[in-house]
């Protein structure tokens, strides 16, 4: 005989109580275990965290690029890199090649 859906409801509210706390205790026997580690070897932050791990920044970044087109009329220039501005948009770029 199949169960009723208030039965199957109430059998996942109690499993859900259940998982949370059975996720409790092994997340504070986990946090226990770290910090016993941490206290035997004396550890630091920046030995488990260290600081160049997710705070990347490309080699390139900020770095100057020459320009490679010139705008005749006003001397305005651009790198190629980026939206392309409108003396340029449309146009054949090698006439602007500096």
């Amino acid at each position: 005989m199949t169960a009723s859906y208030k039965e199957l409801v109430k059998q996942r509210e109690a499993l859900e109580l259940q998982i949370n706390e059975a996720r409790n205790r092994e997340l504070a026997q986990a946090v226990a275990q770290v910090r016993g580690l941490v206290a035997e070897y004396g550890l630091t932050q920046q030995d488990i965290f260290p600081a160049g791990r997710g705070t990347r920044v490309s080699a390139t970044s900020g770095v100057k690029v020459a320009p490679k087109y010139r705008d005749p009329a006003t001397g305005q220039t651009w790198t190629g890199r980026g939206k392309a501005p409108k003396w340029i948009q449309d146009q054949d770029r090698e006439k602007f090649a500096i």
